[in-house]
């Protein structure tokens, strides 16, 4: 069953064409970094801590994100392989925000207990298309507080945070409007039971090297984003993989043999 994620329908966005090239013809032109190690180590860091804060297991985090690091650095192709140093940069920064996420938790929050981690959402959609499509995503964390509120957290790894063109950019937050969405549908959950918030993981922050905040979704932001997940399936449904041209200048495939 074919089915779409928010990446794949923020390529879409970007161009169809684009889109056709690296979801449908596989053709990769970026295939990780030490940035993508280095964000892949401390998520499953976090998701490592909170397990075993629930379960009231003792829990050594850093040698656990060290070990992490490594492994995902060795994973990435010889071209893209960082220098030494930067590892010991990298695997540095990472120590230093690991004793913050807990406190910043707890501090945002207050109480709280871990409902999933990496829950899957893989719920149908109700569009006239050939194909039956899904929606496919994973939160990377849903908790819950003693008001009955559930709340979503998606960890994102940065350099010394977002301004505040990124934090209200609609192509970055509709993630969590689809999040909030879709998880409503498959547990059931009242919306308005659902919050949902962003985490910077600081790599160079001079402060808050956790910072949480919250993003809303109002019943006009979700139904935008809906119009625009439907767009989406349509038009891949139906193969309009037409260019576009506005995003020519910020595309890795401009000038090359797969889009001359």
């Amino acid at each position: 069953m074919p089915h779409v994620s928010f990446s794949a329908i923020k390529d879409w966005k970007f161009c169809a064409h684009y889109h056709k090239l690296t979801r449908i013809d596989k053709i990769k032109v970026f295939e990780g970094n030490v940035y993508t190690a280095f964000g892949k180590a401390i998520h499953d860091t976090c998701e490592s801590m909170l397990l075993s804060r629930e379960l009231k297991k003792d829990f050594d985090a850093a040698p656990f994100f060290k070990k992490c690091l490594q492994n995902e650095i060795k994973q990435l192709k010889e071209n893209v392989k960082p220098s030494e140093s930067d590892v010991v940069d990298f695997e540095a920064q990472g120590l230093e925000i690991i004793p913050h996420i807990i406190p910043a938790l707890d501090e945002y929050f207050g109480e709280f207990n871990l409902v999933s981690s990496e829950e899957e959402i893989h719920e149908k959609l109700h569009y006239e298309t050939d194909d039956n499509f899904t929606f496919k995503g994973y939160v990377d964390c849903l908790i819950k507080t003693p008001d009955g509120k559930f709340h979503v957290i998606d960890w994102k790894s940065c350099s010394w945070g977002w301004d505040m063109r990124k934090r209200t950019d609609p192509m970055v937050t509709y993630q969590l409007t689809y999040y909030k969405h879709f998880l409503s549908e498959k547990r059931g959950i009242p919306k308005e039971d659902i919050e949902t918030h962003f985490a910077l993981l600081k790599r160079t922050g001079k402060k808050d090297r956790v910072e949480l905040f919250r993003v809303t979704s109002g019943e006009k932001k979700t139904n935008n984003a809906l119009k625009l997940l439907e767009q989406s399936v349509y038009n891949i449904d139906r193969q309009n993989y037409v260019k576009n041209r506005l995003s020519c200048s910020r595309c890795d495939f401009k000038g090359t043999v797969h889009c001359p």
